[in-house]
């Protein structure tokens, strides 16, 4: 059986050999630093491949190892030692591995110790790997699913541009010819000329979003939270700003939404950001409760593995917004940086696209 997967992909089947061979999961501060006092001693890693089999990986004791159950019978017996091993290994490969999907040798023999046939979660999921953890504080052994971030590959994105993620502006001061001529830049940098050419003969103002659902997802976290993404992605294809603190630090100064003291757009757009990573879709609708339930596992680029569980939320609130930034998916597959008319009124859409930096 040969298996293929990109950096990211194989990276949720190191996450599951390197939290077998240590049984802990180690927490994060807000730099992504190893907190060496908060961790959660792991019971059993949980996977659900497909509706006829399910496995349990049993954390027995460090002498004892590990034992795979499927479907509730015990089929192998591992061990952490061993699991150490083919951590290392894989992380190693990974590491060599390419820009795209490749193979790792000797991967069928690991997966075949495991008892498992897939190396990673579906993509339409937001929990890639569940646990049960003990809580150390509270003697409370909760069922846990975290998604799974990887800092060994390219940076991944947050949240996916789609027509879902249209926000659109009303434009004013822009004669039809003036819109052609707008319409008609097709430099390497065509949206922020298009922008430009825009601002600098008329005005923008936020009208809507594109998408009902996301906009009622959006009202779930805060009444006013897609104005203030639609300020934000305003500055940020005017080329004022990137990164997600900077813009929130201009936003800061220029108050649009005139509250009364700093803090306030960080601290919504903080709750943005961890709703996304957690489990909400813009295209899908949200009931307010995190699919993630357990938070965020990260890979380090040294191969460390840390979490932010929900408990420690504010310090993944702030590693999310100092750690992500906009970016511009592509004008003709999600339709946006066109002027068009629509019930005498000329428009403009603009994406949102979030990645990690």
């Amino acid at each position: 059986m040969k298996l293929s997967g990109n950096k990211g992909e194989w990276s949720e089947l190191y996450v599951l050999l390197k939290l077998l061979s240590t049984g802990e999961l180690y927490a994060a501060d807000e730099k992504l630093k190893k907190i060496k006092d908060v961790y959660y001693p792991i019971l059993k890693i949980i996977r659900q491949e497909d509706e006829g089999r399910h496995l349990e990986y049993v954390i027995i004791s460090e002498e004892q190892g590990i034992e795979v159950h499927w479907n509730a019978e015990i089929v192998r017996s591992i061990t952490q030692q061993e699991m150490a091993k083919r951590a290392e290994y894989l992380y190693k490969k990974i590491v060599e591995g390419g820009s795209r999907a490749f193979e790792i040798p000797g991967s069928d023999t690991i997966m075949n110790e495991l008892a498992c046939t897939k190396i990673s979660a579906p993509s339409t999921d937001k929990t890639d790997i569940t646990m049960q953890i003990h809580d150390i504080n509270t003697g409370y052994e909760p069922i846990c699913g975290f998604s799974i971030k990887s800092e060994l590959g390219s940076a991944p994105t947050l949240l996916n541009a789609s027509g879902a993620t249209n926000f659109v502006y009303e434009v004013s001061g822009i004669s039809d010819e003036l819109a052609e001529q707008i319409n008609a830049v097709s430099t390497k940098t065509k949206i922020l000329d298009r922008i430009q050419m825009i601002t600098a003969n008329g005005t923008m103002k936020y009208s809507h979003m594109k998408n009902k659902v996301f906009s009622g997802n959006l009202m779930l976290i805060d009444t006013y939270m897609e104005e203030i993404i639609a300020h934000m992605l305003l500055l940020y294809y005017q080329n004022k700003a990137t990164d997600s603190d900077k813009l929130i630090k201009i936003i800061e100064g220029q108050n649009p939404l005139g509250y009364p003291r700093k803090g306030i757009y960080a601290y919504k757009f903080k709750k943005f950001l961890c709703s996304i990573a957690l489990g909400m879709m813009p295209s899908k609708e949200w009931d307010g409760h995190d699919e993630a339930n357990g938070g965020y596992v990260i890979v380090k680029d040294d191969g460390e593995v840390l979490a932010y569980h929900i408990y420690n939320r504010d310090a993944f609130e702030a590693y999310l917004l100092n750690n992500t930034k906009f970016e511009r998916g592509s004008t003709g597959k999600h339709g946006f940086a066109t002027l068009y008319k629509e019930n005498g009124k000329r428009y403009i859409n603009l994406n949102l696209q979030i990645r990690f930096i």
